[in-house]
Formats: structure tokens, C-alpha cells, sequence
């Protein structure tokens, strides 16, 4: 720690507290990372006082290289100095109304700061004046906690969680991260309080969500939002694809946990934060489209397109971003069946090149999804899966070296044919455009122009426009 307290940055703060005769502290997830040993570049300061006054000091001690935000309404301020964002903030106590997770703030002492903090742990602070310059204040045992990776809530978790209900998926959020696990008061008022969080803006759960997922092992906060009940109430798509059913001794794979698998094994492949959201949604369709057939059991016939319909509500209704990002991820659910489906006959360069087509510049990433999508128990069908994927990917490679039909456009566009043979925009232009596309994806004619143009000639001869 006291390599952290060597900082200039802190000793200016000292300095500024003191001219103001202000207590002054270090406070919370900053703390909390230097005993963790995680880098941070985010200081909370808490100052008895006005934390906005204390900025204008320190912005004044600092110079040209600090840039102060100032926020009145809130009664904080932010400096950007170099790499370091320094959020400045008077000490307060709230309380709060039944139906709503917006405090009433009113002026507090350190104790008071430290009380209405989500965690133990993140109620740490230091102290930067200079007659106590580092002196650590844990009133709730969060070094303790810390050394034994438990979450806690530093007084009623029943009134931390019903108070300022994103607190829930702060700590589920906080024990996926950390790999914590969650004090048992604490995580029956999870469940306890799970309703509340029907208060909080979809934007504050979806950042959580995504906090979650980003995380190096994803499932750990599925499973607890699955277990505590948020799940249903927030993704219940997701909450959907959870247990077994079982008809004449054949059962199905639980889809939750097989979804969880899948997003655990492409998280070590990959920080792509919306093909982890494909891997979270690529099995969605699957409790609506499942059904027992005698001779084969259960199947999933579509669940791929059944899917990718579903998540323009779900993205929706997440406000998720509903262009490029959704796009990208309903083409990896539509098509995360295609490059296994290929290997279960002869792999043929016609299905290749479509398969690149549709894909374009994102096959990498659907092939990493479809590697992780491979949990079978069995080790030798797994590892029989997992090379035949590797022989779609030579042949992927190859097909494209050679006929470079990732992203393809065909040489002759529907400008072109509507000036040849004098048509307006019309049925005729699409049907000529189509057959010369997929003439090239079969092999039939090779992507240029001359070609083309004689395979056109001839098609508008049978169609008799010419």
C-alpha cells in the first residue's frame, strides 16, 4: 500500500485538503484493488466538506494538464489528469423512498459515507491528511473479507438491496469478477429482494449484464442470477433454457448449462464482447421449437432462425444497440449450425463458398463459436467434431484463396443489367442478379466478368429478354 501512497497525485490531494482544512480520504474500489493487487486508474475522494470546492484546489494545483468536470447537480466533480480520472465527492448519508433508487442526500461524516456503501469491501478508505496521511479506516471487516473472497453488505442487506436495488447485481456482478463468494445473508436477500429490481433502468442492468459477461468465467454470474431468481426476471429467455426433460428413457441436454459451458469455453478464445452475447443467445430458439420424436428423440429442427427472430425483441427490449451489433450477432446464431452441419456429409466447395458468402468477415468468429459449442461428455466425439471443424477451416481457407468469395460482389449489378436489356427496377432485374450469384457459389461459373456476362446472355435468352 504505501507504494500507492508515494503517488505525487495523492500527496497533492493532501496538500489541497489541508489548505482547505478538509478531511480527506481514498475511498472504495480504488482500496479495494490495491489489497486485491489489480491496477486501477479510478480514485473516489471523499471529503468532509465540498468536494466540489476541494476539485477547483487540486485542479488549480495540478494546471494546464488536469481537465475539471464540474456536476452541481450531484454535488461532485471529475478531474482527468494524464491516465487518471479523480472523482471528487462530499461526504453524505441518504435514505431512500419505497419506489424509487434516487437517494435524498443530505451532508454526512466519513462514518456516514462508509455506511451507505454496497460492500464491505468497497467501503475502505484512506485517510490523505498529512497528521494521519495513510491511516486505513475498515469499520466492517472488509480486509477481512478481502483475505477470505467473501461479499458482504456492510449493514441489513435487506435494506442495501431494497434501498438501491442494482446493488443485487453489483454482487453478483462484484463475486463473478472476483471469484467471491457471497456471505449467506447476503445472498438470501437476493432472493429475498429480487422484485426490486423491477425499479432499476434497463440501461443500469444491461451494464451490469455486460460487466458479467465480459468477466474471464461468465457462468459463475448466471448461475447465481439463475439461483437468486433474477435471471427469470431480466433474461428469462435465458432463465428458459434451464432443465431436463425425459420421454421413454431419452433425455435432453440441460440448454442453460450447455449455453453456460459454451460461453465459459469461447471467453478463453476471445474479449469480443457481442460474440460472448452469441454465445449467450445461440441456442435461445430452442424451447420453442423442441419436440419428441419416437424414432430419434428430441429435436430442435430451426431453433438457429427461431433465434435469430427473437433477439430483435430481446435487444429491444434490452435497449441493446439495434444496428451493426444485433446484426452481427443474428447472423452467428442463424448460421452456428451450418459449419457442423457441413461436416456430417461430404463437404462440398459449393456449401463452402456459401458459407464464406453469408458469413463474409465474421466466418473467424463463427467458427470460434462453433468450436466452443462442442461439450459433448464423450471425449472421442468431442475430439472427432473438433477435427473435423479444423478440416471446414483448411477448406474455408482454401475455397477462399482460391475463388475469394468472402464478401463477394458479382461483377455485373443490377444497373447494368436494367441498362442492358432496357428494364425498369422489376422481378426480372433480382431473378438475373440471383442466378449469376449463384452460379459463381456453385462452382458453375468463376467470379468474373466475362463469364458472367455470357451466363447472363444466356439466362435472359431462356427468360426471353433478349
Amino acid at each position: 500500500m504505501q507504494s500507492y501512497l508515494k503517488n505525487p497525485l495523492f500527496k497533492t490531494l493532501s496538500t489541497c485538503a489541508d489548505e482547505l482544512g478538509m478531511e480527506c480520504y481514498v475511498i472504495g474500489g480504488f482500496v479495494r484493488d490495491i489489497f486485491l493487487k489489480r491496477p486501477s486508474n479510478d480514485i473516489d475522494v471523499v471529503v468532509v466538506g465540498s468536494g466540489i470546492t476541494m476539485a477547483e484546489q487540486v485542479k488549480k494545483a495540478l494546471g494546464k494538464q488536469a481537465n475539471l468536470a464540474v456536476f452541481k447537480n450531484f454535488g461532485t466533480a471529475q478531474i482527468k489528469y494524464k491516465d487518471t480520472e479523480i472523482e471528487l465527492v462530499g461526504a453524505r448519508r441518504e435514505s431512500y423512498t419505497r419506489g424509487s433508487r434516487k437517494p435524498i442526500v443530505e451532508d454526512g461524516t466519513l462514518q456516514d459515507d462508509q455506511n451507505r456503501r454496497d460492500f464491505t469491501i468497497n467501503a475502505l478508505a484512506i485517510c490523505l491528511n498529512q497528521d494521519r496521511y495513510g491511516a486505513l479506516l475498515d469499520p466492517f471487516g472488509g480486509i477481512t473479507d478481502i483475505e477470505n473472497k467473501i461479499i458482504r453488505t456492510p449493514l441489513d442487506p435487506d435494506i442495501t438491496f431494497s434501498d438501491d436495488p442494482l446493488r443485487m447485481l453489483r454482487c453478483i456482478r462484484f463475486a463473478t469478477q472476483l471469484h467471491f463468494h457471497i456471505e449467506d445473508k447476503t445472498y438470501q436477500s437476493l432472493i429475498t429482494n429480487k422484485e426490486r429490481i423491477k425499479i432499476v433502468s434497463i440501461e443500469r442492468i444491461v451494464e451490469e449484464l455486460n460487466k458479467i459477461i465480459k468477466s474471464p468465467k461468465p457462468s459463475i454470474g448466471f448461475i447465481l442470477l439463475k439461483k437468486t431468481g433474477l435471471l427469470a426476471l431480466i433474461l428469462p429467455e435465458i432463465d428458459a433454457l434451464s432443465g431436463v426433460e425425459t420421454i421413454n428413457g431419452k433425455s435432453h441436454k440441460d440448454v442453460f448449462y450447455h449455453t453456460l459451458e459454451v460461453l465459459d469455453k469461447l471467453a478463453t478464445k476471445t474479449d469480443n464482447v457481442w460474440l460472448r452475447w452469441a454465445a449467450l443467445f445461440h441456442d435461445v430458439g430452442k424451447p420453442a421449437t423442441k419436440r419428441f420424436d419416437k424414432k430419434i428423440g428430441w429435436t430442435f429442427h430451426n431453433h438457429n432462425y427461431i433465434g435469430e427472430r427473437m433477439l430483435t425483441h430481446i435487444f429491444k427490449r434490452l435497449k441493446l444497440p439495434m444496428g451493426e451489433q444485433m446484426r452481427y450477432v443474428q447472423k452467428i446464431v442463424t448460421l452456428h449450425m451450418r459449419p457442423i452441419a457441413l461436416v456430417e456429409e461430404e463437404i462440398t466447395d459449393s456449401a463452402v463458398r456459401r458459407l464464406l458468402f453469408e458469413a463474409g468477415d465474421d466466418i473467424d468468429d463463427l467458427m470460434i463459436l462453433c468450436e466452443a459449442d462442442i461439450t459433448s461428455k464423450n471425449e472421442a466425439k468431442a475430439q472427432r467434431h473438433l477435427q473435423n471443424l479444423q478440416i471446414v477451416r483448411q477448406k474455408l481457407k482454401d475455397i477462399e484463396q482460391k475463388d475469394h468469395v468472402r464478401n463477394f460482389q458479382p461483377p455485373i449489378d443490377g444497373k447494368e443489367i436494367m441498362e442492358l436489356f432496357n428494364l425498369p427496377p422489376c422481378a426480372e432485374v433480382g431473378t438475373l442478379k440471383t442466378a449469376i450469384k449463384d452460379a459463381i457459389l456453385d462452382g458453375i461459373i468463376p467470379n468474373e466478368y466475362d463469364a458472367a456476362y455470357s451466363f447472363m446472355m444466356q439466362k435472359a435468352k431462356e427468360m426471353g429478354l433478349s
